[in-house]
């Protein structure tokens, strides 16, 4: 003689008909029940296969709702945590991190950011200066070219008048 244990106790589930346990059963004849009612209540106004489908559609839910287990939830307890959560009391979680490496040298990196920053600005100053200088030297060539070009558009505009 064999006796079946489950190994955990709390997945025990005692059936009652068919291998069912009393909360599937009960699912299982509502929904039976509701195809029923739909095919009595919808035969004079639709044709067979279409009411078949009717019929099937009506009955799902209430057989969805006898077998299904979520996170160890029943459909309809799950139902009701998913419109709590989600619609009656939605909150916005943020996820702030403490990073206590960081805060230790908070002060070290902040040190280190300010002599980065001198250093970039003396480099900015020393570029400053240098483009002035070479701006100054570009100037004063453009400006002897520019002179010669003039000279020379002076001189065509003479010669053109001589001739």
């Amino acid at each position: 003689m064999e006796i079946k244990i489950n190994k955990e106790i709390r997945e025990y589930k005692e059936s009652i008909f068919f291998g069912l346990s009393m909360r599937q059963f009960i699912f299982s004849l509502l929904a039976c029940g509701v195809a029923v009612l739909l095919y009595f209540l919808l035969r004079n106004y639709m044709g067979l296969e279409t009411l078949s489908w009717v019929c099937i559609l009506g009955a799902v839910p209430f057989a969805v709702l006898g077998f299904v287990k979520y996170n160890g939830m029943t459909a309809e307890k799950f139902i009701i945590a998913f419109i709590k959560s989600e619609i009656l009391m939605p909150k916005v979680l943020l996820f702030k991190p403490e990073n206590m490496y960081y805060e230790l040298l908070k002060p070290e990196y902040k040190r280190i950011e300010k002599e980065e920053m001198k250093s970039e600005t003396t480099k900015n100053i020393r570029n400053a200066k240098n483009k002035k200088r070479k701006g100054k030297q570009q100037s004063t060539k453009k400006c002897a070219t520019s002179n010669t070009n003039k000279e020379n558009i002076r001189r065509w505009n003479i010669s053109s008048w001589v001739e």
